[in-house]
Order: structure tokens, then C-alpha cells, then sequence
């Protein structure tokens, strides 16, 4: 038998905590390279948010 619930809150909390954290330093260090790079770097910054929230969901769909 499946037991989804076996997670408890806190855990989701901190897993999302971590996945915000990595989200905001990787923007941080795109913006820091953005002078140089900026034509390349662009469309980058929206893809990995977006990998962020197919992460998440696969996790919430027990394919992770």
C-alpha cells in the first residue's frame, strides 16, 4: 500500500526552503554575469525556474 502522507510538513517546508534559495543564487550569479553575457543568459533565467517547478511536481506525483 501507498503511504503519500509519510512526508511530514516541515520536510516539504525545508525542501522547498532549499529549492528557493537555490533559485535566488542562481539568479544572482546570472545577474552578476549578465553584462557580458546577456544574449545568451536571458531566456536561461525563466528555464531554470521552470525546472524548479517540474521538480516539485514530479515529486508531488511520486515519479521522484
Amino acid at each position: 500500500m501507498l503511504d503519500r502522507a509519510a512526508l511530514d510538513v516541515e520536510d516539504l517546508l525545508k525542501i522547498i526552503l532549499v529549492l528557493v534559495i537555490v533559485y535566488i543564487v542562481i539568479n544572482l550569479a546570472f545577474d552578476l554575469i549578465e553584462f557580458a553575457l546577456a544574449p545568451l543568459l536571458g531566456p536561461l533565467t525563466n528555464l531554470i525556474g521552470l525546472i524548479i517547478i517540474v521538480l516539485i511536481i514530479l515529486y508531488f506525483l511520486d515519479y521522484i
